[in-house]
């Protein structure tokens, strides 16, 4: 393809008269990126022109628009076309018709895209989001899962020393002490005899954790990852993991924490927020104060009036409840949230942060420990 050519497909058709036409695959190329982003146009107050002797763009559907997508374009440009569809332009057909859905890659932007839509979802469409929801989740899963599990399930103990090699394990200092009685003189070598490892012993954490989950539109991310997370905790020895979602009301999904899948299908995203009314929810599920742990897990925008979220939070923080704000995070992993409420919350006697699992992991030790 020529420069010409490129810059064509690139400014689109109002740029023809200076860069000239396009051949018959270029052609096509350009009517799949015109049904797409011509949108821009149109915002702008401009008519659709249909150019002569070719496909209208607005003749292509849905279905056929992202087949043609997959057969004119490389693979990555094709799903960079497909996440603007679904998030710049709101082409949420892409997602109401099965055969389509089944076309899509399975990734976090779509799922994101397929909780905002969750209410319009049923039959075939809903049969298929729910396979495109495990095979996320479990993609997610197996990214975190192993860290947590290493962070949570024990520490080394530095007094005790075991006969399992890992080398993560491996003591350099209690094996070099071990064999300087092997200490070859005239080679001015070490003679290891024996190499040592410290043990990894397990701890029983009997602290029951309560995530109280956000569901308001901005938060889809913290949402998916915060469904995952209480997946693996419950499968922890000694743990009791109960997971709340909430906007204006409240969603208690612990019967179903287990399974990240159907947690994430009783997501309504949007609607307001009412952090005061969860809290104290959560607050009434509290059996033992001093193992108990409550994680609440928000931008805190609260919907209804400040004070009755403070009262709330110090009401925990009296009753020796451990208490974390996770701030939601955007796109780019930085934080957004109101830091003016944050601050208040955290003069409760709340840990105010913005973790990634495995330091919320950490922080988890911390608090046990």
């Amino acid at each position: 393809m020529t420069t010409h050519a490129r810059w064509r497909l690139v400014l689109g058709k109002f740029a023809e008269r200076q860069l000239g036409g396009l051949d018959a695959n270029a052609r096509r190329q350009d009517e799949a990126l015109e049904f797409l982003y011509g949108r821009e146009y149109e915002g702008r107050g401009l008519r659709k022109q249909a150019a002569p002797g070719t496909l209208d763009p607005s003749a292509l559907v849905a279905v056929t628009w992202l087949q043609r997508l997959r057969e004119l374009f490389p693979g990555s440009t094709a799903e960079t076309i497909e996440k603007h569809a679904l998030d710049r332009y709101g082409l949420t057909e892409l997602v109401t018709d099965a055969k389509t859905l089944q076309r899509l890659e399975p990734n976090q932007a779509l799922l994101r895209t397929l909780l905002g839509l969750r209410r319009h979802l049923d039959g075939e469409v809903l049969a298929v989001a729910r396979q495109i929801i495990r095979q996320v989740t479990e993609e997610i899963r197996r990214r975190l899962e192993p860290e947590v599990r290493r962070v949570l399930s024990g520490r080394l103990n530095r007094q005790r020393h075991s006969p399992l090699a890992a080398t993560q394990n491996f003591d350099v200092r209690g094996t070099i002490r071990h064999n300087l009685k092997h200490f070859d003189r005239e080679r001015g070598q070490l003679v290891v005899d024996r190499l040592r490892f410290f043990e990894r012993h397990q701890r029983h954490l009997p602290w029951d954790i309560i995530l109280c989950v956000d569901q308001s539109g901005s938060m889809a991310d913290s949402v998916i990852h915060s469904a995952v997370m209480a997946g693996i905790l419950c499968k922890l020895p000694a743990l009791r993991v109960r997971i709340v979602l909430f906007d204006t009301s409240i969603v208690d999904l612990t019967d179903q924490v287990d399974d990240p899948v159907e947690v994430l299908l009783g997501v309504q995203l949007g609607g307001g927020t009412d952090i005061a009314q969860a809290v104290r929810y959560c607050a009434q599920r509290i059996d033992n104060p001093h193992r108990s742990i409550f994680v609440l897990i928000s931008d805190f925008c609260e919907g209804g009036p400040p004070g009755n979220l403070v009262q709330a939070i110090t009401a925990l923080a009296e009753s020796r409840v451990r208490m974390l704000g996770l701030a939601s995070l955007d796109d780019t992993s930085e934080p957004v949230y109101d830091r003016q409420m944050a601050e208040r919350l955290a003069a409760c006697g709340m840990t105010i942060a913005a973790l990634t699992p495995q330091r919320f992991a950490q922080w988890l030790v911390s608090v046990i420990s």
